[in-house]
């Protein structure tokens, strides 16, 4: 009677209580009479479910007639009597519902319609938006809220879209631009958001306090389902976007290049971090707007392709704005090609600074694109992080910064060949007294003081590279000092002393190098000072062999391989023309030399040999040596 005359709310109760009641005797159910009972039950169930859901088409679904506005309190008891019914009552009537309100949608935004195209996306949305304010005012006190009725049209709206866009996408693929796709996809990121924040929380309870309940919608809305369900459609169509961006970067490339020169090169100020090139900031910053874009579109392959495009132009900068730039040209083999012979123009104080502000560029994008690559495995999906590698950008980077080191080491040791060449045009022979430090050297020590502190002052920000040229300087320079050494030919006992003189002089010079000029105390690298010190050292033990006697030549020979330790017969053969001997007298010193070199057989023979031999060093040496500490 009850539930012919639609007394729902009562209905709901009486069958709440029998049902209860039935839990009770389930063990019973073998019983004849308890399953009749609980047989009419289920039938009685199964009428229901069916009457509620031909009374929702009846109020809802009239042909012909638009359905009542405002709540309607007769469906909603019905809602109460299918909340004791089996679940699939609930599932069915929620998605016919659903349907329902979604039917106009469909037809009116489907792929074959003008208005499902990409530039009129909003209407999409903004239908639902009317749809869901209708909602709000016919059926919000219709369906309990534990339903969920209304996140699920929301949610069956997503899919339906989400596959009227790919299609459309599909069939008009060469209507898509990227200003037209990023509107898509921007329009429909905005529209997941908004739907995630709508129903944050929505599928749990929460007992929070306002303030808290607030913070866990804010986290629940970025965990959202909601999130990436329409926008995953647009995902096969990013190939526009990075190409896009590849255009992009190719003009902006293009621009760096041409501006180069007119930017002119940034002057030092502060900690010397300004020097680096303004270009290579902007690329960055380019590279992590596009990023933080595409990592929000997609975090699948279409990054992975994009991370492809970054290295690409990464290596553009290096070549066409770093390295093609340089003061000088490198050659194809990667060497630096033969620069500032006696008859070319030397580096100016601006060719320098150039190369100074290329090197700190290069250091500057070599770093940032480690944390590049650090961000991108980062963003992109776990099982694509592995094909994120950019050590080959880095290692174009670090032969940027090497050929600029090696430039400024050629240039300042090319600034010291006039005043070696003099020091072998100096008559040694002929000096009569041992004076002050010849003027060489301090030809030598005048170009060092206008070429070190402006590289110092440039490479503030990265000392460690400004040590590397200290270093290369010294293994460079030393070994051709040495040589120039033995050109020195004649020389006399007092011209040797003269000579040696020059060298502590040089060797001064050189230990303070790095802090030659400066106002600030600094430690000198301990690694810098070895190498000058042990270059420096075996300049002087060739000079003080020089001083010597020859005779006895065992003697001799002995002092020299203790002192010098070269078994290069050449070089002890040059150091014989220095003293000034006579063929025969070389001839004979020559072979002692080969005599008393050890055999692969004999290893510890050096050792042996040179332990055993006396000090020979003339007082004249020990005179000098005085001299020396009194001036220094």
């Amino acid at each position: 009677m009850l539930t012919r005359k639609r007394q729902y709310k009562e209905v709901a109760n009486l069958l709440q209580g029998v049902l209860n009641v039935l839990e009770h005797f389930k063990k019973y159910f073998g019983i004849p009479q308890i399953s009749e009972l609980a047989d009419r039950v289920k039938t009685i169930q199964n009428e229901l479910g069916t009457q509620v859901l031909t009374d929702f088409e009846e109020a809802l679904s009239i042909r012909g007639v638009k359905p009542p506005a405002g709540p309607n309190s007769l469906l909603s008891e019905a809602c109460q009597v299918v909340c004791v019914l089996d679940s699939k009552v609930r599932e069915d009537l929620i998605k016919w519902f659903v349907n329902l309100q979604l039917e106009e949608y469909v037809q009116l935004f489907s792929d074959t319609q003008e208005v499902g195209w990409l530039d009129k996306i909003d209407r999409r949305y903004s239908w639902l938006k009317r749809a869901l304010v209708k909602f709000e005012e016919d059926f919000k006190e219709t369906f309990p809220l534990e339903w969920h009725v209304e996140e699920k049209i929301c949610e069956e709206f997503c899919h339906i879209t989400k596959n009227d866009l790919g299609k459309t996408m599909s069939s008009r693929t060469s209507d898509i631009d990227v200003k037209l796709l990023l509107f898509a996809i921007q329009r429909t990121t905005t529209f997941e958001g908004f739907l995630a924040k709508r129903f944050a929380g929505s599928l749990y309870e929460t007992n929070q306090e306002s303030r808290e309940a607030e913070k866990n919608k804010i986290a629940a809305a970025k965990e959202s389902r909601f999130l990436g369900l329409i926008s995953r459609c647009f995902e096969p169509h990013l190939h526009v976007y990075i190409q896009s961006q590849d255009k992009n970067l190719s003009e902006l490339l293009e621009r760096f290049v041409t501006d180069f020169k007119s930017l002119g090169i940034p002057q030092v100020e502060g900690d010397g971090s300004n020097v680096i090139l303004p270009s290579a900031g902007e690329l960055f910053v380019f590279y992590k707007k596009c990023l933080v874009q595409c990592s929000q579109l997609s975090t699948g392959p279409p990054l992975l392709s994009l991370a492809s495009t970054f290295q690409k132009y990464l290596k553009d900068y290096a070549t066409r704005v770093l390295s093609a730039n340089m003061p000088k040209t490198v050659t194809q083999s990667g060497g630096l090609a033969s620069i500032l012979k006696d008859n070319e123009i030397k580096f100016s104080k601006e060719d320098q600074t150039l190369a100074c502000c290329i090197l700190c560029t290069a250091d500057y994008c070599l770093e940032t694109t480690q944390q590049l690559e650090e961000k991108l495995k980062e963003k992109i999906d776990v099982e694509l992080s592995e094909k994120i590698d950019l050590v080959n950008e880095q290692d174009v980077f670090h032969s940027v910064i090497s050929n600029s080191i090696q430039l400024l080491v050629q240039d300042t040791e090319n600034a010291c060949d006039a005043p070696l060449i003099a020091m072998v045009k100096v008559h040694w022979q002929s000096i009569e007294a041992v004076g002050d430090q010849s003027a060489y050297v301090t030809a030598i020590a005048t170009h060092l003081q206008n070429i070190v502190p402006v590289i110092r002052e440039y490479l503030t920000s990265v000392r460690k590279y400004f040590t590397q040229f200290c270093v290369k300087f010294a293994n460079s320079f030393i070994p051709k000092f040495i040589s120039q050494i033995y050109k020195c030919k004649p020389i006399s006992t007092v011209g040797a002393e003269q000579l040696l003189l020059d060298t502590h002089s040089l060797k001064t010079i050189l230990v303070d190098l790095p802090l030659l000029l400066s106002n600030v105390q600094r430690k000198i690298p301990a690694s810098y000072s070895k190498v000058v010190t042990k270059g420096m050292e075996k300049a002087e033990m060739i000079l003080k062999v020089v001083m010597s006697p020859h005779d006895p030549p065992v003697g001799f020979v002995d002092n020299y391989i203790k002192l010098v330790g070269d078994a290069d017969t050449s070089n002890f053969q040059k150091l014989l023309d220095m003293k000034g001997l006579r063929r025969s007298e070389q001839h004979a010193m020559l072979d002692v030399f080969r005599s008393r070199l050890p055999t692969p057989s004999t290893p510890d023979a050096k050792k042996t040999t040179s332990g055993a031999t006396p000090e020979l060093e003339s007082s004249r040496i020990k005179r000098l040596e005085r001299l020396i500490k009194k001036q220094f």
